[in-house]
Order: structure tokens, then sequence, then C-alpha cells
């Protein structure tokens, strides 16, 4: 006999991307009982829109507001209340999904928020098993839209919940960044959001202080976060995340000599 489909919950499945398309079907895919997919598409040009169309979801164009804004304006075009957030280079672990089809009717059933999830991540090819930020990170990405709201930043926003919310113990995956050239790529991009926001706030340059702040983040991470227990992957993690903090001050000044 065939295998029996995954009963459909009332969850709508929220993506954003932009020239996702060789990436993006594994995260669809990856939640077989969501009623719903979306993808808010920021322009691709790669074939994402048709990629995610064979692969059960719905597109929708809206121009890059910023990460935050983004998935607010998500959440907007959803068909049900109860949201799930992903990225495109992640996906629910199996035994997540098997515990989300288990819970999910009672907890939507409830007047919790939303809940915590835990994530894993790859890092260039091979998963981090000590370096904490990406070993069991607890996120919140599972939310009603009534009850939560994402933070209204361009990078490194966050979901804010009011009301009380749930744990799953299962982990999603997070297939983080292939080689170092794209996360290269990665922290510049997260570097001129970031520089942006600080102007925005009227946040001064300081870039005399960016030596030490970048020493001190990167023993924190090298050190105290562990990543030396995983090898030259940690060693490399910690240093592209110190030096991120130089390359937003430094896209702040050049915007401030600009201006």
């Amino acid at each position: 006999m065939p295998a029996a489909l995954p009963v459909t919950l009332p969850l709508t499945l929220l993506v954003i991307a932009r020239n996702e398309a060789p990436i993006i079907a594994r995260c669809l895919d990856s939640v077989p009982f969501a009623a719903e997919k979306i993808v808010i598409d920021s322009g691709s040009t790669d074939g994402t829109a048709e990629v995610v169309a064979r692969h059960g979801a719905r597109v929708i164009h809206q121009d890059w507001l910023g990460f935050g804004p983004q998935r607010n304006f998500g959440s907007t075009q959803a068909s049900h209340d109860w949201i799930l957030a992903l990225d495109a280079d992640e996906a629910l672990s199996a035994e997540l999904a098997d515990e989300m089809q288990r819970r999910l009717p009672q907890l939507m059933q409830s007047q919790s928020a939303g809940a915590i999830l835990r994530r894993q991540t790859w890092y260039m090819g091979a998963p981090m098993r000590w370096y904490r930020p990406m070993m069991g990170e607890r996120l919140g990405r599972l939310y009603h839209r009534g009850r939560a709201r994402w933070t209204d930043v361009r990078v490194h926003e966050s979901l804010r919940f009011d009301g009380p919310t749930e744990t799953f113990a299962r982990p999603f995956i997070h297939l983080n960044n292939p080689t170092l050239v794209h996360k290269h790529l990665k922290t510049l991009r997260y570097a001129e959001l970031k520089a942006r926001d600080w102007l925005d706030r009227g946040k001064p340059a300081q870039m005399w202080m960016t030596p030490f702040v970048h020493l001190a983040a990167f023993l924190k991470d090298y050190v105290l976060r562990l990543a030396f227990l995983d090898g030259w992957r940690g060693y490399v993690v910690s240093q592209v995340a110190a030096s991120s903090i130089w390359r937003s001050e430094e896209r702040r000044v050049g915007k401030e000599c600009r201006s």
C-alpha cells in the first residue's frame, strides 16, 4: 500500500528569498503538513519562482524592505494565523517534522503566542559540534501573527511574542554558507544593513575602537563560546564573526562621509 500522506494543518510556511533556486526546494519540501507555502521574493533572476511553483508554493513579489519588515509584510499575506518562518537555507529535520505534526494541533488551539525552535548549523560542509551559537541555538520561528511580531530592523531581526510560548525539542537544520566566499559576501551584505540601522538611530561612528572590539569579539567566540573545539571551522567562524563588526563600522563611516 502507498505511504499515508501527512495530515495538512492550517499553517503557513513563510520564506523570504532572493536568488535561492539551488536550495529552496529542500526548505519547502521539509514542511509537507503546511496547508500553505508562501515565498516573499525580492527580485530573483535565477529561476527561483519556477522552482517554488514546482514545489507547491506561491511567490509574492516585494521589493526589499529589510529582514524584519520583509517578514512582517509576509505575515500579512498568509491565509492562516499560524506561521512557520524559515530561510531558504533552512529545513525541518525529519524528527522535528514528526514532533510538529504531533504537537501542533493542540498548540494551535491554545492561547500560546508561538514556539521556540532549536537550530543546528552545518558550516562549510560539516555540522558544528561545540560552537554554542551554532549548536542548539534557540529561535522564535513559529507564531500566531496576532500575538507576535518581528522587530523592524534591517538585519538581525527577532520575533517578539505577546503571550506564552512553548519549545520544541528536535532541531531544524541550517546549511550555513557552503563556501567561505559565500560567507564573506553575506557578511558584507549584513554589515551594510547594520550600518544603515545605526545611522538611522544617530549612533556615531567610532573607528578607533574597531581593533579592540574585533579582538574581544574573536576571543569571545573562539574561547568562551568553544569555537576552538570545532577545529579550523571554529577558527574561521570566529574570525568572520569578529570581522563583521569592523565592516559595519567601515561602511557607516563611508556613508557619513558621503552625506
